[in-house]
């Protein structure tokens, strides 16, 4: 995509959403880091559903190990990999007390080293929480990237190191929260909506997909 095509397609997106956001519901740094982690291979709502009565009561890594990973589990049963998520969140609560006084660190490093934190886990919460120009590649991402031609790449760090490459000011801030919700309910995966997509005219996706018949 033409560097004048690019500034056009993050235009056009910030256009009909100005101030975007993740759909992740947390009241702090360390409920955003839990959340995000809880959201690997499942959706937004759902976890939303298993955190609301969770982060009323849990708010910081001490009352995460106080409450335990059976009584975590309790919470998040309906998550899928709750298991293995519920004992890297403990674990992960255990290290920022012994390591980070219980604050989530606004560094990368620091964070890919918190157990069940990867790269896109750190871009999210380095974005969100601090407000770092970050890109956190998920499978909205990955989809949009190659198939719109705005950043195509064979893994998601490939796609990440081309958005933040390809991305301009003032959009950096928030490009990858516009283009997850640009995957998420208009670029589907079965059947991106490009009767109805503000970028349509921008992206290399052929053949385009008409509107559905009445």
């Amino acid at each position: 995509m033409k560097r004048a095509d690019v500034f056009e397609f993050y235009g056009r997106l910030a256009e009909a959403n100005p101030h975007p956001e993740t759909e992740l519901e947390y009241t702090n740094p360390y409920t955003l880091l839990v959340a995000v982690a809880l959201s690997a291979q499942a959706t937004d709502v759902g976890v939303n559903k298993a955190t609301r009565a969770l982060f009323a009561e849990v708010d910081t890594p001490a009352k995460m190990v106080a409450l335990g990973e059976d009584g975590l589990k309790q919470h998040i049963r309906t998550i899928g990999l709750f298991n293995s998520k519920a004992k890297n969140v403990i674990a992960l609560s255990e290290m920022l007390l012994a390591d980070h006084g219980g604050e989530v660190p606004a560094d990368r490093d620091a964070l890919e080293r918190l157990p069940g934190v990867g790269r896109k886990t750190a871009n999210v919460v380095l974005n969100t929480a601090f407000g770092q120009e970050t890109f956190a590649v998920d499978t909205h991402i990955f989809r949009v990237g190659n198939r719109t031609g705005l950043a195509r790449g064979k893994t998601p760090l490939a796609v990440e190191l081309k958005l933040d490459k390809a991305t301009p000011q003032p959009f950096r801030l928030h490009a990858h929260h516009w283009l997850i919700l640009h995957g998420r309910y208009t670029c589907k995966a079965r059947r991106p909506e490009c009767w109805r997509c503000p970028v349509a005219d921008l992206c290399a996706y052929k053949p385009k997909t008409p509107a559905p018949t009445a």
